[in-house]
Parts: C-alpha cells; sequence; structure tokens
C-alpha cells in the first residue's frame, strides 16, 4: 500500500504539468520573463507592413546566397530599445514561386515585381553564377525602375554586376566579391571598381557595395546608422552579437 502511495505522490507534479496553459520556467532567469501563452508565441514576433515606415527591399532569385539576404533581414527588422518597429523588410522576386537558394533552402517571396510597393533601400545580392541573372531583362529592368525610387541602392558581392548592367551606378565607386573586381571593370568600364583584396566596402553617393557574404552586415549596418543613429547601430550589434564573432578567438 505504501508503494503505491508513493507512487501516485511522485506522478501528481507531471500530470499538473502536462495540463498547464501557460509556459513557465523551471530556471530562474527565464522566470522572470513574461509568460505568454502558447498561441501568442506563434504571432507577437510577426511584423505588419506599416505604410508610414521606410521599406527596406531584399532581391532573391533561385541560387542566391542565403547569407546576403539574411544579413540585411537580421539588421534592419531589429526593434528599438523600446521594442518599436522601424523598417519594413520584405523579399521580392520575379515571382511568387519558392526561391531555391544557393544551400538548398526554399523562401516565398513576400511581393513580385509586378506589385511591390514603393521602397526607401533595395538589396541586391549575389550567385555563385550571376550568368541567368545578368541576362534576365526582366531582373535588370526592374533594379533600373527602383533605382529612380529609392534613396539608397546597395550591392553585396556579385550583384555589383547586376548593377553593372543595369547601368545605374554608372561613375560611381563599387566593389564586389574577391577576385571579382577585373571581370567587373572589363565588362562594365563605366564603373569605378575598387581594389576588392583592399576593400571590403565603399560607399558613392546613394550608391554602396561590399565584397558579400558575412561583409553583407556591413553594408547593412552601414545604411542602418545613416537611415537612424550610431546608438541603434550599436543595440543591434549587441542584439545580434557581434561584437563576440569580432572577438573570438580559437
Amino acid at each position: 500500500m505504501k508503494k503505491h502511495f508513493l507512487i501516485l505522490i511522485i506522478s501528481l507534479p507531471i500530470l499538473t504539468g502536462c495540463n498547464r496553459t501557460k509556459y513557465v520556467s523551471d530556471t530562474k532567469e527565464e522566470s522572470m520573463l513574461p509568460q505568454t501563452s502558447y498561441a501568442d508565441t506563434l504571432t507577437k514576433h510577426i511584423k505588419p507592413f506599416k505604410p508610414e515606415l521606410p521599406t527596406i527591399g531584399l532581391l532573391m532569385f533561385n541560387g542566391v546566397l542565403q547569407s546576403e539576404v539574411i544579413a540585411t533581414s537580421d539588421v534592419f527588422s531589429k526593434p528599438t530599445k523600446d521594442g518599436m518597429q522601424l523598417f519594413n523588410v520584405i523579399s521580392i522576386a520575379q515571382s511568387k514561386s519558392p526561391i531555391t537558394t544557393e544551400e538548398g533552402m526554399h523562401f516565398i517571396p513576400d511581393y513580385t515585381f509586378e506589385n511591390c510597393p514603393t521602397i526607401t533601400a533595395l538589396f541586391v545580392p549575389s550567385a555563385y553564377d550571376m550568368y541567368a541573372q545578368v541576362h534576365n531583362k526582366t531582373i535588370v529592368d526592374f533594379i533600373r525602375e527602383k533605382n529612380r525610387e529609392t534613396q539608397y541602392t546597395v550591392s553585396n558581392c556579385a550583384g555589383a554586376q547586376l548593377i553593372g548592367k543595369s547601368g545605374i551606378a554608372d561613375g560611381h565607386k563599387i566593389v564586389t566579391w574577391i577576385g571579382g573586381g577585373a571581370q567587373l571593370q572589363r565588362d562594365y568600364p563605366n564603373l569605378k571598381v575598387q581594389n576588392d583584396s583592399l576593400i571590403t566596402f565603399v560607399e558613392d553617393g546613394k550608391f554602396s557595395s561590399s565584397n558579400g557574404n558575412l561583409a553583407s552586415y556591413i553594408s547593412a549596418l552601414n545604411l542602418l546608422e545613416k537611415m537612424t543613429t550610431q546608438e541603434h547601430r550599436k543595440f543591434v550589434e549587441s542584439y545580434l552579437y557581434l561584437d563576440r564573432l569580432q572577438n573570438w578567438k580559437d
């Protein structure tokens, strides 16, 4: 009889714990967090499109390098210290069909070229093989058209080839992936291509560019500071733990 009574007592916390409707942490640190229902956790981080906010457009196409899309969304989607949304961050592609990245993941774009809203800044990423994109008149025309309304146009890595093809940055400084500058200059002699072995990021008027990959964080953070404040940039850097990445050692 005593043995059965002991089993019942041990089982009670397990049974009651499984029926809790709110998350309660077992650690002291997490128990200080606001307790929200499971349903809230599914929706509270969704940021609505607010027409009054600046809109950051992330161009996507098949074969795109994920890091160059994620870096920008990482930086501009972060709120202020007070939790305020500062930007709309949207992805744009030629159609609503899922985009397959270089890394094999599938992203569904928010907008197409036809229904894309007015954007404040356009980020043009890259792929390892840009032939299809550079020879896609629809993509090139979209970049050219959107550049008429943007305050800022940014390329990362071989996205500079699309900028060169569109002709929108003729006469401006630009940098591309490490090792790609000589070919970029031959293909688009009107660009002022910088030495990619020495320069990671360059800005010239409304145009800026980087070597791409994780250097895409540099172009995003630089523009973030221009559009907000240095204080907010530092807040986002700390939010992303970039200081730990910079100070990391083997």
